[in-house]
């Protein structure tokens, strides 16, 4: 693909987690058994999933963060969100794959007022819906638990990728209320994190700018990525806040979430006294699944680590 036809929304995802390609549908269902391993990095020890799940069900919010196109990893995130209904937690689901624009046409849908197919033409679900999100919606739906379509809409950042912040201080009103009000983007360490990925996946047609270009553009291309965290964090703290009661699951590609940076920093700064757990699923091939063991690096990647085959 050429850098003429590469989208900026795609070029930045692609930089992370890019969202799932379509691909056709899967024969017969594998079984519901996802061999896996979950490591509590507090007590630096493994668990299991059980113990993991009434641990979280305790908790404000939950970040799952996921290997978007990796099968296992879905199934293993309907599970999670099984596990917390069989304990009787109150969840609020929300997804980082609906954005706050169409929040009114799927709540309109788990209130029964329009079909599936309606929902479906006019929410942009992501290509692999129907196999990688769909139990999680139609989980609440039966549930009647609320979600939300936290993710900030994506031509918005798309524009701030290309142009800068300008963009988004330009929309209208009711368009700007569509992303969050309270945006603080620092050079820190997830900065750090976000420039190390842009320099090993480069924009097509970056060998052709010079260094301050390259910065300039990694600083734009990062604020888009604030602009998505800051904006899924402020409709966590609303839904959390909304509700008084219940515990927000919010399912993610894991840079949004890993080491507790990203999205659930800035929800952690909107919800001080709160408590926030995250959990990074991570794909690894079957035959290390019994001998794998968590790097220094990845100790610090979240609550609990759930390695699960691919």
């Amino acid at each position: 693909m050429t850098a003429t036809t590469w989208p900026a929304w795609l070029a930045l995802t692609f930089i992370l987690q890019a969202p799932p390609t379509p691909q056709p549908a899967p024969p017969a269902p594998p079984p519901s058994y996802v061999p896996q391993r979950v490591y509590d990095t507090g007590r630096q020890h493994f668990s299991d999933f059980e113990t993991m799940l009434a641990d979280l069900a305790k908790a404000d919010v939950v970040f799952v963060g996921e290997q978007h196109d990796d099968p296992n990893t879905h199934r293993l995130e309907a599970a999670i969100l099984d596990g917390l209904r069989r304990r009787g937690v109150a969840v609020i689901l929300s997804l980082e794959m609906f954005e706050r624009d169409v929040q009114p046409t799927l709540s309109a849908y788990l209130e029964g007022k329009t079909s599936e197919d309606e929902f479906l033409k006019t929410s942009r679900p992501w290509p692999r819906y129907a196999t990688d999100y769909r139990a999680l919606v139609e989980t609440a739906k039966a549930e009647r638990w609320p979600v939300i379509a936290s993710n900030v809409p994506r031509k918005y950042a798309s524009e701030v990728a290309k142009t800068g912040r300008g963009a988004l201080d330009a929309l209208p009103s009711p368009e700007r209320a569509l992303a969050a009000q309270d945006l603080d983007c620092p050079k820190d360490a997830y900065f750090n994190r976000f420039a190390d990925n842009m320099a090993k996946h480069p924009m097509p047609g970056a060998e052709t700018l010079s260094e301050d270009e390259r910065r300039a553009q990694t600083e734009r291309y990062y604020f888009s990525q604030c602009l998505k965290d800051e904006t899924m964090a402020e409709a966590i703290a609303r839904g959390l806040g909304d509700r008084g009661r219940g515990t927000v699951v919010h399912f993610t590609g894991s840079f949004h979430s890993d080491f507790g940076q990203g999205t659930a920093e800035r929800a952690r700064r909107r919800l001080e006294g709160r408590r926030i757990a995250v959990v990074s699923i991570l794909p690894i091939a079957a035959k290390e699944i019994d001998a794998v063991a968590p790097s220094a690096d990845d100790l610090r990647r979240g609550d609990y680590l759930l390695y699960a085959t691919k």
